[in-house]
């Protein structure tokens, strides 16, 4: 039997290791360096309460990934449930037949409405933004007159060529929206302004999302209100209403498929970390790894799924590399993530109802704070709250691993975190409870610095004819996980068929509907 050796129990290594044992008689063995399921796709835990890392919505504009989470976690079945699901698989049918096992009563997706908005001036705005009687009212009709205009002017006398990520902005929305409900969050995210941003990042997140494109989703809405579609497949993806979300966080999708990874026969090594691999012609033969007391073990290997940062990947070749390769690699950025969970006993932001704020999470667009976005993690999934008298919230922030706030203890980032709130009006520090801090490396791969010689790594990378990179890191695109699970499938597609040509695992999320979803495989 042949052997693939996968590197990263995310979400393309765990699709591709299932996929090889239903599809294939390649047998995946799964090399994971820490003690988690789901890269940061997984879900923390912190005394019962339930953190998603980043935030993941279960959505995709592709047909087959949507059908194989369902048919991992079916749809809850509720008394009303109004939404048209077009998935028709075998354990989404038994859910809705009411035949699904009492015991597997929990591993069930939900459906939840989205909504997220940014606070800018210690207001909340949808988003994308709406002509709106109450967004009028907190910008000013001033500021509004004068973001109608430099719209106008944006649209008539775009940006060309469109280089940066302020050129693709500005293009979009016009300068003055840029400037009050872009420019700040995104130079948090990534430290470095938006003009030494290549457009490439704009056109991969939000490729067609513009303020034509939202006015018309908008009056749409208007005109099909109760069409529960959840498939939406004709909205851009940043405008979607709903997405299905496992019942306990992000994390419980790929435990549950982890089971069956073993349940199937294949193996699943925790807290083993790829460090070398050895090369012999065009092929890398064997992968040597290492667990956390240093003991080593050799896989030898037909094929190599590697999940793994670009950057450690072309470490550990053990085979010549130019040394312009070698450079590039090494000086790929990255931009690492913390996220600190605070519990309060509630929060001053009042939805427009008067009631608790219903956004799954809030864009922080204020200059006087480090924080980037706030995830509401009760509006997530009310499973992810121990209590639901209280209000769990997640900080993000977005550094690198040379900055003072990384190496902060726990506690001085809680207490950071539970200040910047207090100080935009966002909470009562009296109100916070407790806390406790997540820090994630190399969450976000980046599109500047080396990142434009890229290619000159894709090309050396595909002269291995039995590898396969995957995944956001994988590939150093800041792809979704519906994106890294279908470059997964189309790689066991070509090995299923002999194909070795690499391009359409790498060209998944750079075309429309991610290349026809590759041609159906």
């Amino acid at each position: 039997m042949k052997t693939a050796v996968i590197i990263g129990a995310g979400p393309a290594g765990l699709t591709a290791a299932y996929e090889l044992l239903t599809r294939t008689d390649v047998k995946p063995v799964v090399l994971e360096a820490s003690p988690f399921f789901g890269g940061i796709s997984r879900t923390a835990v912190y005394r019962g309460n339930r953190m998603d890392i980043g935030g993941h919505r279960f959505f995709s504009k592709s047909s087959r990934v949507m059908q194989w989470w369902l048919d991992r976690m079916p749809l809850e079945k509720t008394d009303d449930n109004t939404f048209a699901i077009r998935y028709q698989g075998r354990a989404q049918a038994m859910a809705g037949n009411g035949e699904l096992d009492p015991d597997q009563v929990d591993r069930v997706m939900l459906v939840r409405p989205r909504k997220s908005r940014i606070y800018w001036r210690r207001n909340l705005y949808h988003y994308p933004l709406s002509l709106s009687a109450d967004t009028v009212r907190k910008m000013g009709v001033a500021r509004m007159a004068k973001a109608g205009a430099s719209y106008a002017w944006a649209s008539t006398f775009p940006v060309k060529p469109e280089t940066t990520l302020e050129d693709f902005l500005i293009n979009r929305f016009g300068r003055e929206l840029y400037l009050t409900f872009f420019k700040s969050y995104t130079e948090k995210v990534w430290g470095v302004a938006c003009h030494e941003i290549p457009a490439d990042w704009g056109a991969q997140r939000i490729k067609g999302l513009s303020i034509r494109k939202a006015l018309a989703h908008a009056l749409a809405k208007r005109r099909n209100k109760g069409n529960g579609d959840i498939t939406q497949k004709s909205t851009e993806t940043s405008l979607i209403e709903r997405f299905l979300y496992p019942k306990f966080g992000p994390g419980q999708m790929w435990e549950i498929t982890a089971e069956e990874v073993r349940r199937l026969g294949g193996e699943i090594l925790m807290e083993h970390r790829a460090t070398e691999f050895c090369v012999e012609g065009n092929r890398i033969v064997e992968v040597v790894a290492r667990d956390r007391s240093g003991h080593e073990t050799r896989l030898a290997a037909d094929y190599v799924f590697s999940s793994m940062a670009i950057k450690d990947l072309f470490a550990g070749l053990r085979t010549p590399v130019p040394e312009e390769c070698r450079r590039i690699a090494e000086t790929l950025p990255y931009r690492d993530f913390i996220t600190v969970g605070l519990l309060v006993d509630g929060m001053k932001l009042e939805d427009d109802q008067g009631g608790p704020v219903r956004d799954n999470w809030i864009y922080i667009q204020e200059p006087d704070v480090k924080i980037g976005r706030l995830q509401v993690f009760n509006n997530w999934s009310p499973y992810l709250v121990a209590d639901r008298s209280k209000t769990w919230l997640g900080l993000e922030y977005f550094c690198y691993e040379t900055d003072d706030i990384w190496s902060w203890p726990d506690e001085k980032l809680v207490a950071f975190g539970r200040d910047e709130l207090a100080r935009i009006d966002i909470i009562d520090p009296a109100d916070a409870i407790d806390g406790c801090a997540i820090r994630v490396k190399k969450t976000y791969p980046a599109y500047f610095g080396s990142y434009n010689r890229f290619g000159e790594l894709r090309q050396f990378l595909d002269r291995f004819e039995n590898l396969y990179c995957v995944g956001r890191n994988g590939q150093h695109r800041y792809n979704n996980q519906d994106h890294s699970m279908l470059c997964a499938m189309i790689a066991v597609d070509h090995i299923a068929a002999g194909i070795t040509d690499k391009a359409a695992v790498w060209d998944v999320n750079t075309e429309e509907e991610y290349h026809e979803e590759a041609k159906k495989g």
